[in-house]
């Protein structure tokens, strides 16, 4: 049976019908000149589906569906229209545009994020003008701005009032008024209301009760309790990404559904019935939306979790839909700029998937196994089927672990996300209760991300696809097809087991990778995101490994397609995180012989770390010693004795960087140097003491960072050189200026995030060829 069903006893569409004809009054005045490929995919998505649900329904009901929805989508697209004034129009756009010097009075409405390097460091914040003083002119408003401040802003509260001197400048984000930037540090601020302080408490005794566990457990639990995130490793976020489970790491409508269900369970337990059973659950959403902040992405995650609980409720299939329709229309009418938000249409189309396929597909599994286990495994599925036509637009993959994860990480997620509130909760009434319930919530993270960390590391855990509309539009049909017909496909055992059993082989079996690794190849620069991985080919299966890059997932299937089994030798030029985390992944499945280190210890926990994967054995290089592993000749040319190492460059100096391993590596008579990330203070005493170094293949210092001494780069007479950086990465790597002039210089340039991974082959008669595998 298709859960599809438009005849009288299937659900009541006319509340979506009219959720899509809001979506598209909105598109018609953001769309226009469309900011992203979100909004063309929202724009077909909904003017299909409301046409088709529209025609669906009874023909006496038609017209009125007809009429109501064109009032709908005019008031959306009303709404949209005098936001897009509202943000263009008074004094402070005009006043931006001069860069003129003010006076104002601001409310902050975001916590402060800090900067990525390319900005110089600091932090950002959102805010709300409400007084601007420019010379003796005053006005009083309300437009929304973005704040860029000094470090000394980052203990701003949400919900303070302050007034500050700055200069004003033009935001490139419509939505916003202007760009603020104070000058000095914050004056006298006006504390926040008592809620706001009430849900700070709450988010810092969250972080409290898991404060003695480990990291990155202790950073997951604030995440899952209420969207904190700050300070989730990166690695561990892109686990998440690639096994689907990143929904849990973001305020989102599960995060809701669990605290305001167990509030709702409790408030059962102690004799709560009837309509204040509907004030309960209304006080939970919106203590929710004040721990997790009132932002548009908050507001829209509690508007689809409540959806999600009226749908799972008595009457679900009729209340669960008009829910959806109506808030839809209510968040686009107040904030109608989330129209073209892939969060936004996201979090549409996995509850749309839930309420609407999910129910069928339980049905069916449930004629053959227990309905809860039906259910636990229809409902993410419904989900990721739902999204997969956009996550493929924006990623360009389609999950197929998605949905095993989700069901293995379930049983944790519950009891890590409650535990976790009542952590918080205790923690402002007696640490060691909070503690005691801390450590529930950090086991159950630590089981979440095992979960992410296995299922990202499958053989095949997502399948590329194009992001053309020709591919989205096949995927979106094979989506739609695939949710109307699986239903009578999982009703019958033999049929699903079947197909359950090959999806395991494919994610469990690595793919053929013929031609892979060319003949002669003599260096391997392994796409590992932002970081360097990096392997010199020592003959028969066997690698020399220089730094392992930041995720051991990557660098494991680099090495895998390499064909590498042994590694005598691993070289880790520093020990920042992009240089040495991913050293577990060298390690898996693999014979490793010696490793050896910089002598500077820093930072002292990746340090540790590396000793212990190293059985306490790894070495300091000694400067200037040689030696041979194969067919690998290796000289430690840096970093040079006496040298004072700390960096001069604005970017990220610092002594760890130049005090990089650097090493002169020849392979079948081709001679590469790398440098690590040595900066300009270090590759000025190198361009000293190595007078007339010419070299083959240079790999780039520091993921190209702009901060180089490129006249000694450019005179190492390199035919290539390489950059391993990864693709989007926040630092501005690799620099335009230092590419044109590697370029200038005769060098063809390959990167990581352009070209996947990269393959120097040497070629009879000393010449090079370069091969390249995304």
């Amino acid at each position: 049976m298709s859960p599809f069903r438009m005849d009288g006893e299937g659900p009541d569409l006319r509340g979506p019908a009219l959720g899509c004809a809001a979506w598209c009054g909105a598109l018609l005045v953001l769309a226009v000149e469309p900011r992203t490929g979100v909004g063309v995919v929202a724009a077909a998505v909904a003017l299909v589906g409301s046409a088709g649900l529209w025609l669906a329904r009874r023909r006496r009901t038609l017209r009125t569906v007809l009429l109501v929805g064109a009032l709908v989508a005019s008031a959306t697209a009303g709404s949209a229209l005098l936001r897009t004034e509202e943000a263009s129009a008074g004094p402070v756009p005009a006043l931006a545009a001069q860069r003129a010097p003010v006076e104002a009075q601001l409310v902050v409405t975001s916590d402060p994020v800090p900067l990525v390097q390319r900005f110089g460091g600091g932090v950002r914040f959102g805010a709300t003008l409400l007084v601007v003083r420019s010379g003796a002119a005053a006005a009083r408003l309300r437009a929304d701005v973005l704040v860029m401040a000094d470090e000394s802003w980052s203990g701003v509260p949400l919900g303070s009032t302050l007034v500050v001197r700055g200069r004003l400048r033009s935001s490139p984000d419509p939505r916003l008024a202007a760009v603020l930037s104070p000058s000095g540090s914050p004056g006298r601020v006006t504390p926040p209301g008592l809620l706001w302080q009430c849900a700070a408490a709450l988010r810092s005794g969250v972080r409290e009760a898991v404060a003695g566990r480990g990291a990155p457990q202790r950073d997951l639990v604030p995440a899952l309790v209420d969207g904190d995130d700050v300070g989730l490793p990166a690695q561990v976020q892109a686990d998440f990404r690639t096994s689907g489970l990143t929904h849990l790491t973001a305020v989102s409508g599960t995060n809701l559904t669990l605290i305001v269900g167990f509030l709702l369970l409790v408030g059962r337990a102690v004799g709560v019935r009837g309509r204040w059973q509907v004030a309960l659950a209304v006080v939970g959403i919106v203590g929710f939306v004040l721990v997790a902040r009132t932002e548009p992405s908050v507001v829209r995650a509690a508007a689809m979790g409540t959806v999600g609980l009226l749908g799972f409720g008595s009457g679900g299939r009729d209340r669960g839909p008009r829910a959806l329709g109506l808030a839809v229309f209510a968040l686009l009418l107040v904030q109608p700029w989330l129209a073209v938000e892939v969060g936004f249409a996201l979090s549409v189309l996995a509850t749309a998937g839930i309420l609407f396929v999910a129910p069928g597909w339980t049905r069916a599994l449930a004629r053959w196994m227990p309905r809860w286990l039906a259910a636990a495994l229809a409902v993410p599925a419904a989900a990721q089927v739902a999204c997969t036509p956009l996550v493929a637009a924006i990623s360009g993959q389609v999950s197929l672990v998605a949905v095993v994860a989700n069901l293995v990480a379930e049983p944790f997620v519950a009891p890590a996300t409650i535990a976790g509130l009542l952590g918080g909760v205790l923690e402002l009434v007696w640490h060691p209760l909070g503690a005691a319930a801390g450590w529930i919530a950090a086991g159950c993270a630590a089981a979440i991300i095992a979960v992410a960390r296995s299922s990202a590391g499958l053989a095949t855990p997502a399948l590329g696809w194009g992001t053309g509309p020709l591919a989205l539009v096949l995927l979106t049909v094979l989506c739609a097809v695939g949710g109307v017909l699986a239903g009578p496909l999982l009703a019958r055992r033999g049929p699903t087991l079947l197909l359950s059993a090959g999806l395991v082989v494919v994610l469990l079996v690595p793919r053929p990778t013929p031609g892979w690794p060319p003949s002669g190849w003599v260096f391997a620069m392994c796409d590992v995101g932002q970081g360097d991985g990096l392997a010199l080919n020592a003959g028969r299966g066997t690698a020399v490994v220089v730094d392992a890059g930041p995720d051991p997932v990557l660098m494991d299937h680099c090495l895998d397609r390499l064909g590498v089994r042994r590694v005598p030798l691993v070289v880790l030029s520093h020990f920042h995180a992009d240089h040495v985390d991913g050293l577990p992944g060298v390690y898996a499945g693999r014979q490793v012989g010696a490793v050896e280190v910089t002598g500077l210890g820093e930072p002292p926990e990746r340090v540790a770390a590396v000793q212990r994967l190293a059985r306490g054995r790894a070495r300091v290089v000694a400067y200037g010693e040689t030696r041979r592993v194969g067919a690998v000749a290796l000289e430690v040319l840096g970093p040079v004795p006496g040298v004072v190492q700390h960096g001069t460059a604005a970017d990220e100096g610092s002594g760890p960087n130049n005090a990089s391993v650097v090493l002169l590596a020849e392979v079948a008579g081709v001679r590469i140097l790398l440098p690590g990330d040595v900066e300009p203070e270090a590759q000025r005493v190198l361009e000293r003491t190595l007078p007339g170094l010419q070299v083959d293949v240079l790999k780039v210092p520091h993921h190209g960072s702009r901060y180089q001494e490129t006249a000694w780069l450019t005179s190492l007479g390199a035919r290539l050189a390489m950059v391993s950086v990864g693709a989007d990465n926040d630092y501005g790597h690799p620099a335009r200026d230092l590419l044109a002039a590697l370029a200038a210089a005769g060098m063809e340039v390959r990167r990581t995030d352009l070209d996947g991974d990269v393959i120097v082959v040497a070629r009879p008669g000393g010449g090079l060829a370069v091969s390249t595998r995304r």
